[in-house]
Parts: structure tokens; C-alpha cells; sequence
């Protein structure tokens, strides 16, 4: 019989609000690698302990919304 997974995964939704010109090239690395490219859109991952990593390092240029 197969297993259900009872634990749902978390989607974090990511939105530039800040541009990344003036910054240095590792934020502008970040906000390309999280797939912005921009402003105003939003794109949705899997949270994970890179991908919080990655937000905490570029979070004065994102908004970040929690679903499930």
C-alpha cells in the first residue's frame, strides 16, 4: 500500500521591489539565480535551507510572502 505525505511542501513567493543596479555583483547574482529579472515579478519555489540562504542575502531588494 503507498504512503501518503501528510507534510505539504511550503511555496515561498519572491517579488522584486528594490532594483539591484548599485549593488554588488553577488546580489545581482542572487536575484538572476532566484530567477527575477524584473521589476515587480514574482516567481514561487519549494522553500529550502538554500533558498533561504539566498533571500536572507537579498532581503532589502525582495518582498517574501509564505503559502501552506
Amino acid at each position: 500500500m503507498a504512503r501518503k505525505n501528510k507534510h505539504k511542501e511550503k511555496i515561498i513567493r519572491v517579488t522584486l521591489v528594490r532594483s539591484p543596479i548599485g549593488y554588488s555583483r553577488r546580489h545581482k547574482g542572487t536575484i538572476l539565480a532566484l530567477g527575477l529579472r524584473r521589476m515587480h515579478q514574482t516567481v514561487e519555489h519549494l522553500e529550502s535551507p538554500v533558498l533561504r540562504g539566498m533571500l536572507a542575502k537579498v532581503e532589502h531588494l525582495v518582498h517574501v510572502e509564505e503559502e501552506g
